[in-house]
């Protein structure tokens, strides 16, 4: 048998054997990406997180929803209102921020600025942030992301 043959077989081989711990790790990330106890059965709400961490940190970022990613903030306009939002920026897909002392979401790959509802307020983004809707119940935080 010439080396490269010899080569190739051991390739295949050592790519099939690690394909089983692969698939593996795939599925109990899946199946860890939401929790039963996050989620209320058929109304299509998930726990995000609390209001208690809200009033701590000012925004509640969560990745670990079944259908996205969620950030929610206090309504500048009304204390008592809570916004959601999927804080993917539409143009480039990445991950924008709350500037709460700007009052605004602002995109650090192209510098898009999006008002507190989502709304575009400078480009080169041209589509809004897509929101959730968003209640409390408790101490509980949910959003809607269907």
């Amino acid at each position: 048998m010439k080396r490269r043959e010899f080569t190739s077989f051991v390739s295949v081989g050592v790519g099939m054997s690690m394909l089983p711990g692969v698939l593996t790790a795939c599925d109990a990330q899946t199946k860890n990406k939401t929790p039963a106890e996050t989620t209320i059965p058929g109304s299509g709400f998930e726990k995000v997180g609390s209001v208690s961490q809200l009033e701590q940190t000012g925004q509640i970022f969560n990745e670990e929803l079944t259908n996205g990613t969620a950030l929610v903030i206090k309504d500048p306009t009304d204390a008592k209102k809570l916004i959601a939002v999927n804080p993917t920026c539409p143009h480039a897909g990445c991950a924008v921020t709350w500037e709460s002392d700007q009052q605004k979401f602002l995109c650090p790959c192209h510098d898009s600025e999006f008002g507190s509802s989502g709304e575009v307020l400078e480009g080169p983004a041209t589509e809004p942030l897509a929101s959730y809707e968003v209640k409390v119940e408790g101490d509980s935080i949910l959003v809607k992301t269907t």
